[in-house]
């Protein structure tokens, strides 16, 4: 068996086209932000963004499924996953959460996991016409070998997914 750091770097580096804007990347920290438009109000959106399960790639969870993944929408909640045999990952915890305005997550996604680095993560909504604005953004920061300049465009990358599979599940019914 694959061990697990081995099969998330994969999965980072096989993500698809999407691409956010990585602002500021150094090596004890990077900024990335992405914007895009969903043709759902703000409360639709909402109810989405906190079930990951149904938009989330499967190929960026440890367990292999985002059927496992949860996102609890309250302060001190956490965006966790199940494991098999009883385990559990905590990806990041709420700290902010606004329904149908703004989402904010503290902790480390991924290989930021075996790193010592975290960061916080806003998914702020805006409705206009009927329309949502989901502007992402995500700040790391910390000690990461090889420095987290290096990993900014992959975790740039993978967000960009997501964000696109949010999109695509809110107006298509189907995340890929």
């Amino acid at each position: 068996m694959k061990h697990a750091a081995t099969a998330i770097a994969f999965a980072l580096l096989s993500a698809g086209a999407a691409r956010a804007e990585v602002l500021d990347a150094q090596s004890n920290g990077f900024a990335t932000k992405r914007s895009v438009v969903i043709a759902k109000p703000a409360a639709e959106v909402w109810a989405a963004l906190v079930q990951p399960a149904k938009w989330w790639s499967s190929e960026h969870t440890w367990s292999g499924s985002a059927a496992n993944l949860s996102l609890g929408a309250a302060s001190g909640a956490c965006f966790c996953e199940k494991m098999p045999n009883g385990g559990s990952v905590l990806h990041m915890t709420t700290v902010n959460a606004q329904p149908g305005k703004q989402l904010t997550l503290f902790g480390g996604l991924g290989p930021l996991q075996l790193s010592g680095a975290t960061g916080h993560m806003i998914w702020a909504l805006a409705e206009k016409d009927g329309k949502t604005t989901v502007t992402w953004s995500y700040d790391a920061g910390g000690y990461m070998r090889g420095g987290l300049d290096k990993i900014a465009p992959i975790v740039d990358q993978v967000l960009g997914q997501q964000q696109d599979r949010l999109k695509a599940y809110l107006e298509t019914g189907k995340a890929g």
